[in-house]
């Protein structure tokens, strides 16, 4: 298949979505600006396309689940506002443009961090947005596995040793432990949750669970590398920053050539995870190996 125009239709109907849904003007329209201008910076959407691809491995349509796999975004952005602030990571560039903050302040970044926040869940749970496919259990549970995903066990609780671990001793344990909650957290939910959606229970959920985690690992470890090789131009962010900032990652812990076979590893031990699956896995087969090969 071709997993480039997988990709860029299904970041269309994301973006289509996210579009309209913001469409109509609310007071203040400073915090919608904000939270918008972060929204359509330009991100590749890969964690609601692993919703909406898991969603499909399932059995579903895709069409049917992406006001779901939007919520998804909406977190994820979020993150990203806050990570940039100058308490955090103090970065001037996200996805190629001036991050949230320096064009709106920091204090109109934070809250509009905290909207995205809360309107994930309120997006979640919205019936004017729920195909008569899915049903109430499944978004209960969807509601479970991204709070979880994303709160003090998950997501929030990576950011935080990731700040803690800054100018420590390189440590494989903290390490890994950053990794796995910082980032993959997010994306093994978003594969879980796809299948949820599905109303896929069991062994089947539990393959994609497993394919989730390695590919979320993986994501994270190919992160770290490109952030020595990358170019500031093609990652949208600039080069060199977790060095600049004496951060925790692969390449300081592992070097250069055990991170790269770390990654492959894991990327590896995610296909093999859904091998069983028939071709309506095909794309999240495919997506794993495009995470390998990606320059961005």
């Amino acid at each position: 298949m071709d997993i480039k125009a997988y990709l860029r239709e299904r970041k269309l109907l994301i973006d289509s979505f996210m579009d309209g849904y913001y469409s109509t003007p609310y007071p203040p329209k400073v915090l919608r600006d904000s939270m918008v201008y972060s929204l359509s910076a330009g991100g590749k959407r890969i964690r609601p396309i692993l919703c909406l691809a898991s969603y499909e491995a399932c059995g579903g349509r895709a069409e049917d689940a992406v006001p779901q796999a939007s919520a998804i975004e909406l977190i994820h952005t979020y993150s990203l506002i806050h990570d940039d602030l100058p308490a955090m990571d103090n970065d001037d560039l996200r996805r190629g443009k001036p991050t949230n903050h320096k064009v709106f302040g920091e204090a109109m970044a934070i809250l509009a961090g905290d909207g995205l926040l809360t309107d994930a869940f309120c997006l979640l749970a919205d019936r004017r947005y729920r195909r008569p496919v899915i049903s109430d259990e499944s978004i209960a549970l969807c509601v479970n596995e991204l709070a979880y995903a994303a709160g003090s066990q998950g997501m929030v609780g990576g950011q935080a040793q990731d700040l803690l671990a800054e100018n420590s001793d390189p440590d494989p344990i903290t390490l890994t432990f950053i990794h796995e909650h910082k980032t993959a957290a997010l994306i093994s939910a978003s594969v879980r949750m796809g299948a949820i959606l599905a109303g896929t229970r069991g062994e089947d959920l539990e393959r994609l669970a497993v394919y989730g985690e390695n590919i979320g690992l993986a994501f994270q470890v190919i992160d770290d590398i490109l952030d020595v090789e990358g170019e500031t131009e093609v990652l949208g962010k600039p080069k060199g920053s977790d060095e600049r900032l004496n951060k925790l990652t692969y390449p300081r812990v592992f070097g250069m050539e055990e991170s790269r076979r770390k990654a492959k590893q894991l990327i590896e031990s995610s296909m093999a995870a859904v091998s069983s699956l028939d071709g309506r896995a095909d794309p999240l087969r495919e997506i794993a190996r495009y995470m390998y090969e990606r320059k961005s």
